[in-house]
């Protein structure tokens, strides 16, 4: 980013020695021109958000494969990188701006195309980065005027790649999953404390991507890549969490991430995933080339490593395929983690600081002083053991009624069939007990935060228009955690269906009190399981409702859909339709 970038291609950032960043419409201008420019690049505007905008993805093939059959057959890696899913957290933006005019107009980098295509989303957050001013990120040393953090409907993108509310992220999820990039790299700026490091990432590390492509993150990123950014003159760290933000003492925490956000995700879809943190306190340049570097770097990785990544990829993909032919009751497919307790050294460069009482606040503050660099010696937590687990089923079976699951289904690019008659199935699913909600909306739902879920097995008629979800497919993954009730962010944790949860019709309490003395008269069994719950219960024997409950759901007139799971698990090859 030195010469060769003066004069017409400067990006506004460059301009202005990095105060300022673009706005919308001259992103839009800048991506044109390039296109306009090179027979290397080809410009899409996508879809529309809320406000009416649409997002730019800009494709940059030496092959000019601009379709995602040309870039698949090229054999090449495909890099899909994300910019401004915060729209206040920029730098990511103004680096692939400048990266991709390096690699086809200056020819600074342009080799750097010979072993990779890049699909590059500048502003995916549309509608915030016009929420434009001074005031959006209090935190943030620069540029002097930025972009908002969530959408026009006030939700944040990168908690929302697997239920899929907005508009923005179906755009996201159709490149995706026409192209199928092997990586992905998603760009933010940080918050959080204050170190020296002005680069910092996270890596999915855990069981939930495969092994080998576990290793290969580790020989790319940790072995060269990283090491050639540091080499550039940048200060780079795993992503930091401080256990406690007063005391640094107490180490920090590498949690794997759920797939609401980019690197769960990404991982669910057997794809190394790359969360890019600059840090927000370092000036704006600073973040700006660390991001830059660190993309010359990734693509001189691929360069010198042709066909790794991609070859890894397809048998990874291949491997979870193979594993949805054939039903193991015994395998168990991870879908939540806790960290243990388990640590290790890590060498944290911070600044000394000093924590104050505050007559303002109250409570203590930490005051860091960053004219005084400090290693400092601290535990890493980042070993994760599985807590909740499942044994995925050979399909799922989706009743035609559940139009918002069916949407979301579909926006994944799940593979299905749709049943063109009614069919009887019998399935494995749930029945639930003791539901509860949060108290208040996290991004515009009411989170279903607990229930106890206790398999039952069941004969379901799906009636025609349902669908048949097999799990013999490259993003069986996904499936499973939109449809297990117990995967962190799946449709039912999300609110989508509520409704099985209210129960619709009620038994008087005089047909009821008629009705229970005939059923006692005629069943000696029932009334001795009567009598005893009314003498072992007290909270059962003090409970009118409850009492005449018992006997509601014993007869015929009880709703057999009430709390259960109207999913199915299709386990066995003779239930599933031919």
């Amino acid at each position: 980013m030195a010469a060769e970038s003066a004069g017409e291609w400067q990006t506004r950032a460059e301009a202005t020695n990095y105060r300022r960043t673009s706005r919308y419409d001259e992103d839009i201008a800048y991506a044109r021109r390039l296109a306009a420019a090179s027979p290397l690049v080809q410009l899409q505007l996508l879809g529309k958000s809320p406000e009416g905008r649409a997002i730019p993805v800009l494709v940059v093939s030496k092959d000019k494969a601009f379709t995602p059959e040309a870039a698949q057959a090229t054999g090449k890696a495909i890099v899909l990188v994300n910019a401004a899913i915060h729209p206040g957290e920029i730098p990511g933006k103004d680096a692939g701006l400048a990266f991709v005019r390096d690699l086809v107009i200056t020819g600074k980098h342009a080799t750097l195309l010979d072993g990779a295509i890049l699909i590059f989303i500048p502003v995916f957050g549309v509608d915030g980065h016009e929420r434009f001013g001074p005031y959006t990120r209090i935190n943030q040393n620069g540029p002097e005027e930025s972009g908002w953090r969530t959408t026009a409907q006030n939700l944040n993108l990168n908690r929302d790649f697997l239920k899929a509310d907005t508009p923005e992220m179906r755009v996201w999820l159709d490149v995706f999953g026409r192209y199928l990039p092997d990586l992905i790299v998603d760009t933010h700026d940080t918050d959080g404390a204050d170190y020296q490091y002005n680069l910092t990432y996270g890596l999915e590390n855990g069981a939930s991507l495969d092994p080998a492509l576990v290793a290969w993150q580790k020989a790319a990123f940790e072995g060269e890549i990283f090491p050639a950014v540091a080499a550039r003159g940048h200060v780079v760290s795993p992503y930091i969490i401080l256990r406690d933000s007063k005391d640094i003492s107490k180490g920090i925490s590498q949690d794997p991430s759920e797939p609401r956000f980019s690197t769960g995700y990404g991982a669910l879809q057997n794809r190394p995933t790359l969360l890019v943190e600059t840090h927000m306190l370092k000036d704006y340049k600073s973040r700006v080339t660390a991001t830059y570097d660190l993309l010359v770097e990734i693509f001189a990785y691929l360069n010198r490593h042709p066909g790794k990544l991609r070859t890894l990829v397809a048998r990874v993909d291949e491997q979870t395929i193979a594993r949805g032919r054939r039903y193991d009751p015994n395998y168990r497919y991870p879908l939540t983690f806790k960290l243990t307790e388990r640590s290790r050294p890590f060498q944290f460069q911070g600044f000394e600081s000093t924590l104050e009482l505050s007559a303002i606040s109250g409570s203590t503050w930490v005051r860091y002083d960053p004219t005084k660099p400090k290693t400092f010696t601290i535990p890493l937590f980042d070993e994760a053991a599985v807590e909740k687990a499942v044994a995925p089923p050979l399909a799922y079976a989706v009743p035609v009624s559940l139009t918002e699951v069916i949407d979301r289904i579909k926006a994944h690019g799940l593979r299905y069939r749709t049943l063109d008659a009614a069919l009887t199935l019998a399935v494995e699913t749930y029945e639930f007990s003791s539901p509860a909600w949060e108290s208040a909306p996290f991004e515009g739902r009411i989170r279903l935060k607990d229930f106890k879920a206790t398999p039952i097995q069941r004969q379901i008629t799906y009636p025609a228009g349902s669908l048949v979800v097999p799990l013999d497919q490259r993003a069986a993954n996904v499936a499973i955690h939109l449809l297990e009730p117990e995967g962190p962010d799946s449709l039912l944790q999300w609110g989508f269906l509520d409704a099985i949860f209210e129960q619709k019709e009620y038994a008087e309490d005089y047909v009821m009190e008629k009705m229970a003395r005939e059923m006692l008269a005629r069943d000696p069994k029932l009334k001795a399981e009567f009598e005893r719950k009314v003498s072992q219960e007290p909270a059962f024997a003090a409970s009118p409702e409850a009492r005449l409950e018992f006997f509601y759901r014993r007869t015929p007139y009880w709703d057999d859909r009430y709390n259960i799971y109207p999913i199915g698990r299709v386990s066995a090859l003779e239930n599933l339709p031919r």
